[in-house]
């Protein structure tokens, strides 16, 4: 008997997702992508998709109405088997989609551990997740309280923006009332945080049954938000393996992904360890591939694509598992900065440890990767000074992480 063919329903307001198409294409699967009517002229890998839907948006916001009558409407003639949100500004979509239409996969109160900075700090710090003292931005009387027992600096957050969007740092609690005054209704949608010094850290992960079937540990140079805010070079690097804080990491990021209730997909989780006592604190979580070509780092690391491996759980038919593939256990290094020059000449940096470059305008971008740990620590070093000499641009770098 022949096998029926998976409709894979892709929703994005972002031009990414590239790979997850090519794979669910290869996993023999039906593609129809949902994306902004902005989207309408972006290159797309049309090889690998059957039908495009276009919803029309203002700065990237949908009216969900138009998303629920859209998609209800394209389900009069199409089977649609699995719901993906390949963004983060798109998984409240996704679950909404998903519980209108009753298909399979995370609903809306699941999602928002994953999309709202408040939600997912409450349930992780409930389940015994160190946390940064935070409150919400809501009852005056407990924000003095708040104020008056933990010290400044601060920082205040948006629930729902990825990355560092939004983010303010305040060095008095006296800050903030100007801030909330020009705030006005849109208060209630931030938290107040104590800001922790240290080093930041990110976990990326598989989750496939409940389990953390992969994850790889990697650690920030200057934290995300400095990069954002300041216009610093980003990098990254996976951690020495076997150490006590890569440990420790992926310790954390597996009891979160349960407490939060990922049953299924890929996550891209943030953690601080804190300068002045060496205890690891959970920043904020996703259920999407991480971006700023974090992608590409895991791949170098170990092989593993995890767009394509989140394409082949999602088109896993029943019956049958996800198994997840062989991999190598090499170390890698990511930089990325804006550049003065249109297209940057990149042919300085040829060492054979160089296994992929960025091609778009304004940037320079780069990843190495090696079997030897200090060999890729000695690369991104001496790679960062030479970034700020040969590329680096004074304009801060976009908050918007770019895949």
């Amino acid at each position: 008997m022949e096998e029926e063919q998976l409709t894979i329903l892709c929703i994005t307001s972002y031009r990414k997702g590239d790979e997850f198409m090519r794979q669910c294409r290869r996993e023999g699967c039906r593609v129809v992508l949902l994306t902004s009517k902005s989207l309408e002229g972006a290159d797309w890998p049309m090889d690998c998709i059957d039908e495009i839907f276009y919803i029309p948006d203002v700065d990237k916001e949908w009216n969900m109405h138009d998303v629920i009558y859209g998609v209800s409407f394209m389900a009069r003639t199409e089977k649609i088997d699995r719901i993906v949100a390949l963004d983060d500004y798109d998984v409240e979509k996704a679950a909404a989609v998903r519980e209108h239409l009753r298909v399979p996969g995370m609903g809306d109160t699941t999602a928002r551990y994953f999309r709202d900075k408040l939600a997912m700090r409450t349930r992780a710090f409930a389940d015994g997740i160190m946390v940064p003292e935070f409150v919400h931005v809501l009852n005056y009387d407990t924000i003095r309280e708040y104020l008056r027992v933990v010290p400044p600096p601060y920082v205040l957050k948006p629930r729902f923006e990825a990355g560092a969007i939004g983010i303010k740092k305040l060095q008095a609690g006296e800050d903030l009332w100007a801030i909330l005054e020009e705030l006005g209704d849109e208060q209630s949608f931030y938290l107040l945080e104590h800001f922790v010094p240290g080093d930041v850290y990110h976990v990326d992960s598989i989750v496939y049954d409940d389990q953390v079937v992969f994850a790889i540990a990697s650690q920030y140079g200057a934290p995300p938000m400095e990069v954002a805010h300041e216009g610093k070079v980003f990098t990254t690097r996976t951690l020495l393996r076997g150490t006590d804080d890569e440990q420790a990491l992926l310790e954390e990021n597996r009891h979160l992904l349960s407490v939060l209730g990922l049953k299924q997909g890929v996550s891209h989780t943030e953690f601080i360890k804190r300068s002045d006592d060496g205890e690891i604190y959970f920043l904020e979580t996703s259920a999407r591939v991480g971006g700023a070509h974090i992608v590409d780092l895991v791949e170098a690391a170990m092989g593993l694509n995890l767009w394509a491996e989140w394409a082949r759980i999602e088109c896993v038919r029943a019956g049958d598992r996800y198994v997840l593939p062989d991999h190598r256990d090499n170390y890698a290094g990511l930089l990325i900065s804006l550049a003065r020059q249109e297209s940057a000449d990149m042919s300085a940096y040829d060492d054979p440890e160089v296994v992929w470059k960025l091609n778009k305008r304004h940037h320079a971008g780069l990843v190495v990767s090696s079997p030897s740990h200090e060999r890729v620590e000695a690369l991104l070093e001496a790679y960062t000074l030479r970034f700020y000499t040969d590329f680096f641009a004074t304009a801060p770098m976009p908050d918007r992480p770019t895949d």
